[in-house]
């Protein structure tokens, strides 16, 4: 399939740069896969769409402020974004200006509380850098750290918590699983209480997810790889739900590439944990899942090529081309969308 397969017009100003006042207050478009019918909703709508014995599935993976203003100690700022943990103190990171960051130079942040020293130059660009610091590196991280905003987003964020999950856990992402910050914890309370399971799962998201398909054949993009983890209790869950005629309901495009990921060809899951890299568009044939709760994804991303193949391509464009003239909300603050 070609790239531009996925491609739709959306006017900037449809961009979502700040969250609602309101987690539960954004609106929410009902995809029926199997007709393309729409309907328009809003969040605290959700339960209407789930019955007793259906399984919630969310990713309580929590966004790790590593966004790290700083100077060079010759002189000049310098910004680095912490992508991956590789042991001692070492990180893979973004690094700006890249050409001021040579393999030797010094950074400075937090007035010297934390200072770091460029090893290397990895592949596509990045920066092995080694962290120096006394203490917690996590705490020194939180206090000094921001966080790393998807690069659409120009707002600067008043309340950082806004763009975490209220049921995140496991600090480790570079960017939050959006489609979960709709949730309150009174919404998951009413949803818990029809009967409806709600487990977790980790999947630490990477900045790759934002990482744009060049390749005109879409078969020939390489994903990104991220870690995650299924605990035992959410596989028995999964694996219980689906014994017994529920509905498995992935909350996420994270929590779907999981739990497709380690699903057996019968849909059963066990307790697992690794890096996955899978790549799902049309023709995808989905062992886990049944329904998904998401948000609207840009045009030509793995993403929408992922909601694609769960309600069709066809489907999927024409319930775009009906939220922009809606004038919903896109991207990670944006409105949401359930494909059930």
């Amino acid at each position: 399939m070609k790239r531009t397969d996925f491609s739709f017009d959306l006017p900037e100003e449809l961009i979502a740069q700040t969250p609602l006042e309101r987690r539960d207050a954004s609106r929410l478009l009902h995809l029926d896969p199997e007709t393309g019918a729409v309907e328009h909703r809003h969040f605290y709508d959700l339960p209407a769409y789930l019955r007793a014995g259906d399984c919630l599935v969310l990713n309580d993976t929590r966004v790790l402020p590593a966004r790290l203003l700083g100077a060079r100690k010759t002189g000049g700022a310098v910004e680095l974004v912490l992508l991956r943990d590789l042991g001692g103190g070492r990180w893979e990171c973004l690094s700006r200006p890249g050409r001021k960051t040579k393999p030797g130079t010094e950074l400075s942040f937090g007035s010297g509380e934390l200072t770091a020293t460029v090893e290397a130059v990895a592949e596509g660009g990045n920066r092995i850098v080694q962290f120096h610091y006394d203490g917690i590196f996590l705490e020194i991280l939180e206090r000094l750290g921001k966080m790393p905003l998807p690069p659409y987003i120009r707002e600067e964020l008043q309340d950082a918590e806004r763009y975490q999950t209220v049921y995140s856990r496991e600090l480790g992402s570079a960017a939050a699983p959006t489609a979960g910050l709709h949730f309150t914890p009174e919404l998951l309370d009413q949803i818990r209480a029809m009967g409806v399971k709600v487990c977790t799962l980790t999947l630490h998201v990477g900045l790759g997810t934002f990482r744009p398909v060049k390749e005109e054949e879409i078969e020939d993009h390489p994903m990104h790889a991220e870690f995650c983890i299924i605990p035992q209790e959410t596989a028995d869950t999964v694996n219980e739900t689906k014994r017994s005629g529920g509905r498995v309901i992935a909350v996420g495009t994270t929590s779907c590439r999981t739990l497709e990921s380690f699903a057996s060809e019968d849909g059963t899951l066990k307790a697992s944990s690794g890096w996955t890299s899978i790549f799902i568009y049309p023709g995808y044939r989905f062992k886990c899942i049944d329904g998904l709760v998401t948000n609207f994804h840009l045009p030509e991303s793995t993403l929408i090529m992922l909601v694609s193949a769960l309600a069709g391509r066809e489907h999927i464009l024409h319930a775009y081309e009906i939220a922009v003239r809606e004038r919903y909300r896109f991207f990670s603050f944006g409105d949401a969308m359930l494909i059930l």
